[in-house]
């Protein structure tokens, strides 16, 4: 991650300052060699020179640290301060008082000064981001520390994450706010039980308002101590050190968190979905961990349990799957016969509810990570596998174990789909492969839907048509079958803002689905699919029409 992180330090007698810094310093980019004699030794000097940066600075500033009082100070002047080596990437992380060039001196000084000045939370105590182009973004943590013989019994202090990059900084917020409270929350706990046991033995609130008090002599009525270091806070001999690498693996798991991906053209809105869901979870977490900051313990409702078992599941992987598993829409097909895969697909294709019950939840999963292919990530609601029946209302898809009842309503339901696995009992025979299912396995599907399947809709053929020809390769079906749901799904965004956007009547509905190609054989099917898939549509997509319908 390009960003640098503080820690600053409010003194009574200097003001804001910057106690300690940890920066990354990436490898330099191999250059071309250039032609002309090597000189022995200007290669080892070149390697050295960067090496070195980190003690010069600390020298070259020994004349300013005298003037330091000892609240200002965190490593001695002839301290070289603390490196760390990232062994897969070679970035080194740097720790000192002060940052190693100049330009981002006084970058950190002036975000230092800010988040202890002007650019405060209320309450003095909490995140805050601001910044510029010019002297970069902040994100700001303001805390205080326990001390029993500063004003007020406390000092006041603050880590700073700096960045040049403000999308980047924002997008971190939620990551850095819950990483950095638990490096806050240490020092706070560290610092009150010190606190605490220096009022045992004297109590600092009785002697001064015992001692009579002269504005002239006020800093000095305390023998001395208004500046008292961190190290002398917390009584914590490797503080410096715990704090090194606290910094650098926020520094390196910040920077993993978050990569980099080209885009040909305009994001999907399967990608824009998983992004919301991925900032929501974010979210929760860490309004639950502040939560349990504050001393309470909330437990997750039942709906917030399939939310966050759903967005699991889209991020499972087939290869996790332990014993047999579908590989591919294909290898279901083949297993299940075209017949009962296009019902199946049908029903997933119109939003009913599709139920797996069987004793193995890894094929059952693997059945769902196949078949979830067919609809927007969206329009996905998933419980695996769980051992009662769920709403439809919650999820689309379900896995169950064998001995859980379906309710009568559902059973006799044309919204929903069952397909139960049975093991088939096999005698003293030669063991079977995984890829087997067939031999190891028995499907019955079951449904109370009378609305014939072999019609439509439209995409469901097209699909059909490219999983039964054995010429395309799985990866070929797989860019095909994308290509055909960002087609759809272009049809439901003009559908979405035509009816529910600018509110048209049924006949100028009936004309843009004609437009669309979505009209005659299967139309019925076609405008369900639409209808369905328009819940599928991200909430960024949704606002953007709606607020630009407003504006208009």
């Amino acid at each position: 991650m390009n960003a640098l992180v503080a820690l600053c330090h409010f003194c009574e007698l200097h003001g804001p300052r910057t106690l300690f810094c940890t920066e990354a310093v990436h490898p330099p980019s191999p250059s071309p060699p250039q032609p002309g004699p090597v000189i022995p030794g200007d290669r080892d000097r070149e390697a050295d020179r960067e090496g070195e940066g980190l003690t010069m600075r600390a020298n070259s500033s020994a004349t300013q640290r005298a003037d330091m009082c000892e609240g200002c100070r965190s490593l001695p002047a002839s301290h070289p301060g603390f490196v760390s080596v990232d062994s897969e990437t070679g970035i080194r992380y740097l720790s000192h008082q002060h940052p190693r060039q100049q330009q981002l001196f006084s970058v950190v000084r002036q975000a230092c000064v800010r988040s202890l000045s002007c650019e405060v939370c209320p309450g003095r105590e909490g995140p805050i981001f601001f910044g510029d182009e010019q002297h970069g973004f902040v994100f700001s943590h303001t805390f205080f520390i326990k001390d029993s013989l500063a004003r007020g019994f406390q000092r006041w202090y603050s880590i700073v994450v700096v960045a040049m990059d403000r999308i980047y900084l924002i997008n971190s917020w939620p990551f850095l706010l819950r990483h950095l409270r638990l490096t806050i929350q240490s020092l706070q706990n560290t610092a009150l039980k010190v606190f605490d046991s220096e009022q045992c033995v004297c109590p600092q609130r009785a002697v001064r308002m015992n001692s009579a008090f002269s504005p002239a002599v006020f800093p000095h009525q305390r023998s001395g101590n208004a500046a008292r270091s961190l190290t002398s806070l917390t009584q914590h001999p490797n503080l410096w050190a715990s704090l090194h690498s606290s910094f650098s693996w926020l520094l390196k798991a910040c920077g993993s968190r978050l990569t980099e991906k080209l885009l040909e053209g305009a994001p999907t809105e399967d990608t824009l979905v998983l992004i919301e869901r991925q900032t929501e979870q974010e979210e929760e977490m860490s309004g639950w961990d502040g939560a349990e900051g504050g001393g309470s313990n909330p437990q997750p409702s039942q709906s917030e349990s399939v939310q966050a078992k759903d967005f699991q599941f889209d991020d499972g992987r087939q290869e996790d799957l332990l014993g047999p598993k579908f590989k591919s829409l294909r290898h279901l097909r083949q297993v299940l016969g075209a017949s009962d895969f296009r019902q199946l697909a049908w029903h997933v294709l119109m939003g009913n509810q599709v139920i797996w019950r069987g004793a193995d939840p890894g094929l059952i999963q693997s059945a769902f990570n196949v078949l979830k292919a067919l609809l927007p990530v969206g329009c996905v609601r998933a419980v695996p596998y769980s051992p009662h029946y769920e709403e439809a209302y919650r999820c689309n898809f379900l896995g169950l174990s064998p001995d859980v009842p379906i309710p009568a309503h559902v059973s006799s339901s044309e919204f929903s789909m069952l397909v139960d696995v049975l093991n088939v009992e096999r005698g003293c025979v030669n063991p079977v492969s995984d890829d087997d299912i067939l031999s190891l396995y028995q499907f019955n599907i079951s449904s109370a839907n009378t609305q014939p399947t072999d019609k439509g809709p439209t995409l469901l053929n097209k699909i059909e048509v490219a999983l039964s020809n054995g010429n395309l390769s799985v990866e070929v079906v797989s860019l095909c079958l994308l290509c055909l749901k960002e087609e759809w799904m272009n049809k439901v965004k003009v559908l979405f803002k035509f009816s529910k956007v600018d509110g048209r009547g049924k006949e100028d509905t009936q004309k843009v689905l004609a437009l669309l190609g979505a009209t005659g054989p299967g139309e019925e099917d076609n405008v369900r699919l639409l209808k369905f898939w328009m819940t599928g549509l991200s909430k960024l997509y949704k606002s953007h029409l709606m607020t630009a319908c407003r504006l208009n």
